[in-house]
């Protein structure tokens, strides 16, 4: 599979817990774009799309989600579990089709980064495999 997936260090102490979830050092070229969080609901999924220049970074803050990935190319499907107590940052480039189900039993947490800022003219989201 052509994504980057990183383990992130949680870094505790008596106040709490601290992840540096991305920074420049985490990615090749320089951050721009905007950053989301979503929330889902137990059974429930967002995504279903793909991007043709966007790249996305998936991280599940709180809760536990099975993030399916599709390449576009070979239609092959793979399966990444992401939960909010083993962290970890995933890099999602273009042309692969995602979508993230919330498989936990409470409300689900995904922090989004996004290299583009979205533009409602040009969103740059296909909901279908056909181009």
């Amino acid at each position: 599979m052509n994504v980057n997936l990183r383990k992130l260090e949680i870094k505790e102490d008596s106040r709490g817990k601290l992840v540096e979830i991305l920074k420049p050092s985490f990615v090749k070229q320089k951050i721009t774009g905007q950053v989301m969080i979503a929330t889902t609901f137990p059974g429930q999924e967002r995504g279903r799309h793909y991007h043709k220049r966007k790249i996305e970074w998936y991280s599940v803050i709180a809760g536990e989600g099975i993030l399916s990935l599709r390449d576009n190319n070979t239609k092959k499907v793979e399966e990444i579990r992401l939960t909010g107590k083993e962290m970890k940052l995933i890099e999602i480039p273009p042309y692969w089709f995602h979508w993230i189900r919330n498989i936990g039993e409470s409300e689900m947490i995904l922090l989004i980064y996004i290299d583009e800022k979205f533009n409602e003219t040009d969103p740059d989201t296909y909901y279908d495999m056909q181009e």
